[in-house]
């Protein structure tokens, strides 16, 4: 089965059609090698570019746009968005030592070592490029990030969050995928202990389907699963609750780093934080004054402490975490970077 291209209404995108998959199998790594091809046949009869930019959502990406790099005589960019594969070996998904891995492993350094510039989202990733013997003046650091101007209440247009579910005590939300990375099953536990307050988990992914029935099963009345909703609708929507829960799974590969979207989602949109990431994640949080970082194992006792905060408390935190992202980690700051990074590479190429 092959996913036709949709309509796109921005002229600055061309969509490509791509086979489907719906599982974690060779379906889906036939899906990222027709990616690879349709987005390097497109390019071709597109104008010559300055700069081909290309980005790991999977490691075949970045094949694409180096070949069209090649083609076009232009400068290449290497987004890091995961680091492939080490993210695979960390959950498990493959073997240190095997044949894969060493495939990709050698593909990863050998694109590396072919960027004019790699731009890496998350800063602790530093070390992690020189094991690869990466020059550091060729990476930059540019982080993922939110608007805070986007993050405001629209009751006129959507339906607030506390509408939405039953609320008892402080409205506790997690906004985001709802699979193995993300570790959801402590926060469940965590709900069992706090059974006065109320849990809110917008989002799907793999394990949502299990994480639902369990809260079935357990009769967890004070959690509540909604669908994935629009970004916009999200943004106008997530003020509404008290404390924004980023968590991931304990996994090595995010002791390297980590930047988390929907952190940034939650300060931008005024929300005290209670997260379990150490490393940059619980940095910008002690930078901020806006939340806490907790062990998952006391992740109950995290939520505890700051649902027992006055609201003036957690207000204060949450503006204070907006500051931050709007000062130092907005979508406006972070484009900036990358403007002057892009701009001093061309510059480069024509002189």
């Amino acid at each position: 089965m092959t996913r036709q291209p949709q309509t796109l209404n921005d002229p600055h995108f061309v969509a490509v059609p791509v086979t489907g998959y719906t599982r974690n199998d060779g379906r889906r790594v036939m899906s990222w090698i027709t990616y690879a091809w349709q987005a390097f046949k497109t390019g071709r009869r597109l104008p010559r570019p300055d700069v081909v930019y290309a980005s790991t959502p999977h490691i075949l990406a970045p094949v694409a746009g180096w070949a069209l790099a090649r083609l076009h005589r232009a400068r290449f960019v290497l987004e890091v968005r995961d680091l492939w594969p080490e993210a695979m070996v960390s959950l498990g998904y493959l073997r240190r030592g095997s044949l894969p891995h060493r495939l990709l492993r050698g593909l990863e350094v050998w694109l590396y070592r072919r960027a004019d510039r790699i731009v890496m989202v998350a800063d602790g990733w530093r070390d992690y490029f020189a094991d690869a013997d990466i020059d550091p003046s060729r990476l930059e650091w540019v982080s993922n990030s939110a608007e805070p101007a986007d993050f405001y209440p629209r009751p006129d247009v959507y339906r607030p969050l506390r509408d939405r579910v039953p609320v008892r005590g402080r409205l506790f939300v997690y906004a985001g995928s709802h699979g193995p990375i993300n570790g959801l099953n402590p926060l469940l536990d965590a709900a069992t202990q706090l059974p006065e307050h109320t849990f809110v988990l917008i989002g799907d992914g793999h394990d949502k389907h299990a994480l639902a029935a369990r809260a079935q099963a357990e009769r967890l009345t004070n959690v509540h699963f909604l669908n994935p909703v629009p970004k916009d609708e999200l943004r106008a929507i997530l003020g509404g609750a008290d404390i924004g829960v980023h968590i991931l799974t304990d996994s090595p590969v995010y002791a390297k780093g980590a930047s988390p979207n929907k952190m940034y989602d939650y300060m931008a949109a005024g929300l005290p934080v209670v997260n379990n990431c150490p490393g940059e994640p619980d940095q910008l949080l002690a930078d901020s004054g806006s939340g806490l970082t907790v062990p998952t194992a006391e992740l109950a006792a995290g939520l505890r402490k700051f649902a027992d905060l006055d609201d003036a408390a957690l207000i204060e935190m949450g503006r204070a975490g907006r500051r931050h992202v709007e000062q130092h980690r907005s979508r406006s700051v972070m484009a900036a970077r990358l403007q002057r990074m892009l701009d001093g590479l061309v510059d480069d190429n024509n002189r």
